[in-house]
């Protein structure tokens, strides 16, 4: 695991003062080539996502990695509500 991707999951747990409820699920994903910390796929689950169209859930998870997206090249978001994850969960 990356040194980013440990700072990601880290800024996305505190993601409390933001989200204002724990996340239900945080995965973090190096995706870039030789996992050298510019690309990265997140997934985070919270009730906080509900009613919120995608770009509102985006800038939720983006505001809680500002100073980290100044750094990276590239970031994948999926961002779900808990309905959202146990439907997809179960396809």
């Amino acid at each position: 695991m990356s040194n980013y991707v440990s700072i990601i999951s880290l800024q996305l747990s505190r993601a409390q003062k933001v989200i204002e409820e724990v996340v239900i699920v945080l995965d973090v994903e190096d995706t870039s080539p030789n996992r050298c910390a510019a690309s990265f796929k997140v997934l985070v689950v919270s009730s906080q996502f509900e009613g919120k169209p995608l770009l509102q859930r985006h800038r939720m998870v983006n505001t809680c990695l500002a100073e980290e997206l100044k750094e990276i090249h590239a970031l994948n978001r999926k961002t779900l509500t808990p309905e959202q994850w146990e439907k997809q969960k179960s396809q």
